[in-house]
């Protein structure tokens, strides 16, 4: 089986509120929300790859902080490796360009949407 490695970012805004992101119905797994983020290419290190994922995704830029976890996640037709990062919009504010929405969430809230099964490790870590 196929694995990709991805990253997402945990973006918190003034009121300690999670962004949160709806996948939209061109992409796989739509409507299920997720953290933003994505595939890291060839030759490149997560950090590297999550903030050029989410300035291409959300027209801003981030400073990455720390590693919230890494999960493995069998999909049907893919495994995927996700490492979650927490991280802070330094320039610009999130756009929603590829996504459906964005919504900031309170973390004692995150378990309310339906989330792709791949970030469902990173919300629980999240809710503590």
């Amino acid at each position: 089986m196929k694995q990709i490695d991805v990253v997402a970012a945990v973006i918190l805004n003034e009121q300690n509120e999670v962004l949160c992101a709806l996948r939209s119905v061109t992409m796989s797994l739509p409507g299920l929300w997720e953290f933003p983020g994505g595939k890291i290419e060839q030759g490149e290190d997560p950090h590297t790859a999550l903030i050029r994922e989410v300035k291409e995704e959300l027209r801003c830029v981030i400073e990455v902080g720390e590693k919230i976890t890494e999960t493995v996640h069998e999909y049907p037709a893919i495994k995927v490796r996700l490492i979650s990062y927490f991280a802070k919009v330094i320039s610009g504010i999130p756009q929603v360009t590829e996504h459906e929405s964005l919504v900031y969430q309170k973390k004692n809230e995150l378990l309310l949407l339906e989330w792709a099964p791949a970030d469902i490790p990173t919300v629980q870590i999240l809710i503590g």
